[in-house]
């Protein structure tokens, strides 16, 4: 199913910033397969099968490592991955998993082994001109994926960690379970206000569609009590907020996801009238808050911020935290 459209802006505005739009870089995607466990590889692949955008000019480049929701494939996101490349950044999105339960403990284990592959393997993978700054590393997930990436840099797995230090935290429509006091192990929400003592930059979108049924069969997508809202509550300074006011849970995927899963993004969740004002949206918002915490560049984040900027979707909600 694809439904095309076109961007409508939200302010009469003329200014623009050019994050909403594809930038500057050609990209390339890049398919890489897992270790076996029978055999070891030279140079060592990765712990989990990896789709990576990059872009395909010579330079060094900052890292997103990014995570898929709960059921769906990484490749679902490749427009949203090459619409945040083509601005200057190597995302790296791995497929955790076919089929998992509830828990997402194994989950946050393997993020944590990917993320201790890439200083040794990355680079091998990408084109000889490219390199990959490390030192410049962000974590960003969506909807189960956002849960396990807080998980992750909250310490919420016992003997877990990472030989690399990630600057920013992204949680794109982040879920942590069905309702308040029925999270998904391990839970991550405490429900105490500006509890997450995290010592990087954070960034929080979400969909005012999301808690919203699509039908009396199905719960929301992105229940109250255990969504974006909670998620944001609980950050610290610096910390970033916008909801998407009529686009829903999975409105950033790609205008065609193919197969049974892909075809029950469509059904499952309340959708927006089409993908791609969101996914611009999203894709911007993340290209802007990046430069503003990776490359000390927060001039379009403060215009978005300061409403200058016309945006591909209504906001619902916008809040910072500096």
């Amino acid at each position: 199913m694809v439904i095309t459209c076109s961007s409508s802006f939200s302010t009469t505005t003329t200014t623009s910033t050019a994050t909403f739009d594809i930038g500057n870089y050609s990209t390339k995607l890049l398919n890489i397969e897992s270790q076996s466990r029978t055999y070891n590889s030279s140079p060592p692949l990765p712990p989990k099968p990896l789709l990576i955008a990059t872009p395909s000019e010579a330079g060094n480049f900052p890292v997103v490592l990014f995570l898929h929701g709960y059921l769906l494939y990484n490749s679902f996101y490749s427009q949203l991955m090459q619409h945040i490349s083509s601005h200057g950044f190597i995302v790296v999105a791995p497929q955790l998993y076919s089929l998992d339960g509830a828990d997402t403990t194994k989950e946050i284990k393997s993020i944590a082994e990917i993320t201790n592959w890439l200083a040794e393997g990355l680079h091998n993978f990408l084109p000889s001109q490219v390199e990959p700054n490390l030192k410049k590393l962000a974590l960003a997930g969506h909807s189960r994926g956002g849960k396990a990436a807080f998980g992750l840099v909250l310490g919420k797995v016992a003997n877990v960690s990472t030989k690399l230090k990630f600057s920013a935290l992204i949680g794109i429509d982040p879920v942590d379970g069905m309702d308040k006091g029925n999270q998904t192990p391990p839970p991550v929400l405490t429900y105490i206000p500006r509890s997450f003592n995290l010592d990087m930059a954070v960034l929080v979108i979400g969909s005012g569609l999301g808690e919203v049924k699509k039908n009396p069969l199905f719960p929301a997508c992105a229940p109250k009590g255990v969504n974006h809202r909670d998620f944001y509550n609980e950050c610290c300074r610096p910390a970033c907020y916008f909801v998407a006011k009529d686009y829903g849970h999975v409105d950033m995927l790609d205008d065609e996801t193919k197969g049974v899963r892909g075809k029950a993004t469509y059904c499952l969740c309340k959708n927006g009238k089409c993908r791609e004002p969101m996914r611009r949206f999203v894709g911007g918002i993340v290209v802007a808050f990046l430069e503003a915490y990776l490359e000390g560049n927060s001039s379009d984040l403060m215009a978005i911020k300061d409403g200058y900027v016309a945006l591909p979707v209504e906001l619902q909600d916008v809040d910072f935290l500096v």
